[in-house]
């Protein structure tokens, strides 16, 4: 009643997730690193990407932004903080064919562009190009749908969520 009355914005308690970038979704348990595989960082899925372009999957804040440009990390309205993390090994590419377009604070909207990435360069330089899409706080999640598809697209939904509220 008083979040009414005062105005107080309710989170949602269910969440789309959408394809951060184009390419074919995949089973995390896909991905050749164990960190990600295994779940470590979280669940989610990864996506075998057929361009560079890196865009939100969700509306929210951008709360996390390497220096080297490789990985994104957005909390949605519904409070989920997920992790988009462009290529395995990447990091040691010291943020070499990698454009960021935000910054840390920034508010985005679904698609808005986050990185632009050389995915020609990243073959060369680093492990694979595999991004996994990872929910980083999986303890804010009553469950998760995951949906995987050869041929996803910006407008794609990945994975449906349900949150705790």
């Amino acid at each position: 009643m008083l979040k009414k009355l005062f105005g107080k914005k309710e989170k949602p308690s269910e969440e789309v997730i959408y394809a951060p970038l184009n390419g074919k979704v995949v089973e995390l348990e896909t991905v050749p690193d164990p960190t990600f595989s295994q779940k470590m960082m979280g669940d989610g899925v990864a996506i075998e990407p057929t361009d560079g372009k890196v865009v939100s999957p969700v509306n929210g804040k951008v709360i996390q932004f390497f220096h080297t440009k490789h990985a994104v990390g957005i909390e949605s309205e519904s409070g989920l903080e997920i992790l988009i993390h462009v290529g395995l090994e990447t990091v040691g590419m010291g943020g070499e064919g990698f454009e960021g377009h935000v910054k840390e604070g920034d508010k985005v909207k679904v698609g808005d562009p986050l990185i632009t990435v050389d995915l020609d360069l990243v073959k060369e330089k680093a492990a694979s190009t595999i991004t996994p899409v990872i929910i980083t706080n999986a303890d804010a999640l009553e469950n998760v749908e995951k949906k995987y598809s050869a041929g996803a697209s910006n407008e794609t939904e990945i994975m449906t969520t349900k949150v705790k509220v």
